[in-house]
C-alpha cells in the first residue's frame, strides 16, 4: 500500500499504456534491405492506428477518471489516448516518443520488418545509432519523461499513451523517483502498467 503518513501531497497513480495496433504491419512483406527498412521505420513512425482498433474495456475503465492525459508526438499514441480516454484531450509531447530502431548496415540480405526490428534494437543497445538518438541520449530522455510524469502526478491521476520499448525505459526511472509498478501488463498492443507512489 502507498505511504499515507507522508507529508508530501497525494500523487498519482500513473497508468502507462502501449499504443494499439498500427496500420503498417511489421509482420507483412515484402522483405527489405537495411536502407529500405530505414525508410519503412520512418513510415511506421507516421502510421495511424488501424480502423478496427478499440481500446480494451479494462483500460478504458482504468483511465476513465484520469485528470491528466499525455501521449507521445506520434499519431498512433495520440489516437490511443483518444480511444482510451475520450473524456480528456491529451497533451502531446515528443519526450515520450519511441526509442529509435536504426538498422545495422548488413549488406546483401533482406528480412521482414519484424526481423529488422529485433536486429535494430540489438544494434542500438550496443551503441549503433546511425544519424539518430543514441541509447545514452534516450536514457536521458527517459529520465526527463519520468520527471515530467512525477511532477504532473501531484494531485492528479495520470494516463500516458506511449510505446513498447520506451515504456520499458520509464520503469527504472520512475522507480528512482519513488514509484512502484503494482501491475505489469507486458508489452503487447494496448497493454498497460500501473504505478503507485511510495516515496523515496
Amino acid at each position: 500500500m502507498p505511504d499515507t503518513t507522508s507529508t508530501e501531497p497525494r500523487r498519482g497513480p500513473i497508468v502507462v499504456s502501449r499504443h494499439g495496433r498500427p496500420q503498417l504491419d511489421r509482420t507483412a512483406g515484402p522483405r527489405l534491405g537495411w536502407r529500405d527498412y530505414k525508410d519503412w521505420w520512418a513510415r511506421y513512425e507516421e502510421s495511424p492506428l488501424r480502423d478496427d482498433q478499440l481500446a480494451p474495456d479494462v483500460l478504458k475503465g482504468l483511465v476513465a477518471d484520469s485528470t491528466l492525459v499525455f501521449a507521445s508526438a506520434r499519431i498512433r499514441a495520440q489516437q490511443t489516448a483518444e480511444r482510451a480516454a475520450p473524456h480528456m484531450a491529451a497533451v502531446h509531447d515528443p519526450v515520450f516518443n519511441e526509442a529509435p530502431l536504426p538498422p545495422p548496415r548488413i549488406v546483401g540480405v533482406k528480412y521482414l520488418p519484424k526481423t529488422w526490428n529485433i536486429l535494430a534494437r540489438a544494434a542500438w543497445l550496443s551503441g549503433h545509432a546511425l544519424d539518430g538518438e543514441s541509447v545514452s541520449e534516450a536514457r536521458v530522455r527517459a529520465a526527463e519523461a519520468a520527471a515530467k510524469l512525477h511532477a504532473a502526478s501531484e494531485g492528479h491521476k495520470v494516463y500516458l499513451a506511449a510505446h513498447g520499448w520506451f515504456n520499458r525505459m520509464l520503469r527504472p526511472e520512475l522507480k528512482k523517483l519513488g514509484w512502484r509498478c503494482v501491475h505489469d501488463g507486458g508489452d503487447s498492443y494496448w497493454s498497460h502498467r500501473i504505478y503507485e507512489y511510495h516515496g523515496k
